[in-house]
């Protein structure tokens, strides 16, 4: 709350206005019903230049009256919530993170670690684009709500999980409640604030990270040794609810003050019957080109993760299906939205943008580094360089605090120059290559982890950069109306990224371990190796300094050897990305409408 309120008491005494308001009222817009009467003080109406958009879409249309109606105290009660409910999701993620490890091992599945989260993943991401109609046709709150429900299920199947397979099921409906609970706080809080000041929020949005890192390891260990796994996202199954709840509240309370002030539009189809209106939507969230990029996806980028576990490797039918199949229905799905979808599943008018389109790729790229590195950096710590829990947790979430934490100064030079390509092409893009480009030395076993940590801070500064300058460039590039779609489509190019980078990172894993772990165990330990393979416990009960676990740290060093390689590799495309950026000023750039930040 403290750094909210420094920040809204900056904003009041300086040049940035918090409120764009005047106290004149025109009679024909009472008289066309559009707006309130004056005599409520609480309703504020603007010059024209501020009123609401006769031609934007129905839910950017509700938004604009909201903030018309809200007051400064609903203000600072919504970006408190906001904060606390990243609080949680960033303390629940923390200890996740942590667990997953042992998850995966307790069904005897350690080499699918990265494999879980290619599927929820994807799917998460791409779900963004559905729920960004949802946003634009039905409403925030109805949008919000349901991410949330999704999450809480999401939690609940983990709790109950009895296989590696419910325990995949269970984290897609998490990654989409998740992933859609963030874009739609995202989209509500690039609704309520200047182009110029967004990046400011943005960043104090993501602040609990800072907090939550010393939490997640301590945290993840307490239930290990106490109820279990399973209780851990039990409990937060019940905690998160009835933290998200205030905010659904708070969006639909002023949404219906909007209404009864007469400002939110007429909804159209009221007369359509149940089949008419099924059709309607079916056709509005492109369910056909849905399905198709989905599978299509899903199955090409499983091929990756799964052929270590085929007898036949790559040449085994089931992986080859994947393939073909797969990139078919990738094929097919760019023919359906070119010819054939009556709306497209992807705005093709704004990918032709060269600062849209760059920062998507950057963003996707991105995450494809950051997965093939990462994927199995927790089992490393532990196994490798001999850290507990608690303590690789710090580690691993070095990331999380340090680019959090430069994000704020990002933000603030944003705000000061108006500019932000100068920050990823001259700092961002260079120092991120420096940190991932030097694990490939330090990631050894033997190495000294402060050269681990000392990496983990440059990508973090870099990644901090980076993540704020591309939501900006893909912001500045449109209008308010196309923000929940840009930002729905930056999701999506994240996902995507994601998915191909733990895609990238089992393929090497499970083509290099167990390969190289064959060769090195020493002939006693031979019988143990398919459980070594498959079982975090396992490896760690083996002493540093026996020749079973020498093994088993080199071989976790010749695997992120070349995972890092390749994800160094990647960063070219991250050069050229940023490179085609327009060098948009942010200053002075009138978006949003109403009571805003």
């Amino acid at each position: 709350m403290g750094g909210f309120a420094g920040h809204l008491h900056r904003f009041r005494n300086t040049d940035v206005p918090i409120v764009d308001q005047s106290a004149e009222k025109m009679a024909d817009d009472k008289e066309a019903g559009t707006v309130a009467s004056p005599a409520d003080p609480s309703i504020h109406t603007d010059s024209d230049a501020d009123k609401i958009e006769e031609d934007a879409q129905l839910g950017v249309q509700s938004i604009q009256a909201l903030t018309k109606v809200w007051t400064k105290n609903d203000i600072i009660l919504a970006y408190i919530t906001i904060w606390t409910i990243f609080f949680i999701d960033a303390m629940q993620q923390n200890m996740g993170n942590s667990l997953l490890a042992y998850v995966t091992s307790d069904f005897y599945a350690h080499g699918l670690t990265a494999t879980t989260g290619i599927m929820s993943g994807l799917i998460g991401g791409l779900s963004k684009l559905p729920l960004a109609k949802i946003l634009d046709i039905w409403g925030r709150p109805h949008g919000f709500f349901l991410m949330m429900c999704c999450l809480t299920i999401g939690l609940i199947l983990m709790a109950a999980s009895n296989g590696v397979k419910m325990y995949c099921a269970a984290q897609v409906f998490y990654w989409v409640g998740y992933n859609g609970m963030s874009y739609s706080i995202s989209v509500f809080l690039a609704d309520t604030t200047h182009l110029k000041n967004r990046s400011l929020v943005f960043a104090f949005a993501q602040s609990p990270y800072i907090a939550t890192v010393w939490i997640g390891g301590p945290l993840a260990t307490a239930f290990l040794n106490g109820p279990g796994w399973r209780w851990a996202y039990g409990t937060f199954a019940i905690i998160t609810p009835v933290i998200c709840m205030p905010l659904f509240f708070l969006f639909w309370r002023n949404y219906r003050k909007a209404a009864a002030a007469g400002l939110l539009p007429n909804r159209p189809g009221k007369d359509r019957s149940a089949w008419e209106t099924t059709k309607y939507y079916l056709v509005e969230f492109d369910v056909v080109g849905l399905l198709l990029i989905v599978t299509g996806l899903a199955l090409f980028l499983l091929s990756f993760s799964l052929y270590g576990y085929q007898a036949q490797g790559w040449k085994s039918p089931l992986v080859i299906s994947f393939i073909i199949i797969g990139g078919l229905l990738c094929i097919v799905f760019v023919l359906w939205e070119k010819y054939w979808a009556p709306v497209t599943f992807i705005p093709y008018d704004l990918l032709t943008d060269r600062t849209v389109l760059g920062a998507c790729v950057l963003c996707a790229n991105l995450f494809v580094s950051f997965y093939i590195w990462n994927s199995y950096f927790f089992s490393f710590l532990q196994v490798v360089s001999g850290l507990t829990i608690t303590t690789a947790s710090y580690v691993v979430n070095i990331y999380s605090i340090g680019s959090c934490f430069w994000a704020l100064v990002v933000a603030y030079l944003i705000r000061v120059t108006g500019r932000f390509k100068w920050l990823a092409q001259y700092f961002g893009v260079p120092i991120t290559i420096l940190g991932v480009g030097l694990m490939i030395q330090f990631r050894q076993p033997g190495v000294n982890i402060g050269y681990i940590v000392m990496c983990q801070i440059f990508i973090a500064f870099g990644g901090g950069t980076l993540v704020i300058c591309e939501q900006m460039a893909a912001m500045a590039a449109t209008t308010h109306q196309w923000v929940a779609t840009v930002l729905a489509v930056e999701g999506m190019f994240a996902s995507v990224g994601g998915a191909v980078g733990a895609s990238i990172a089992s393929a090497v894993w499970n083509g290099v371990f167990p390969a190289r772990l064959q060769q090195l165990l020493p002939q006693e330990s031979m019988a143990n190796f398919t459980d070594i393979y498959k079982q975090l416990p396992v490896q760690l009960s083996y002493e540093q300094g026996t020749p079973t676990r020498d093994a088993i740290n080199s071989a976790y060093g010749e695997a992120q050897k070349w995972m890092i390689v390749a994800s160094t590799v990647t960063q070219i495309i991250s050069i050229v990305a940023v490179f085609v950026w327009r060098d948009i000023s942010v200053k002075d750039f009138k978006q949003t409408k109403g009571l805003v930040v």
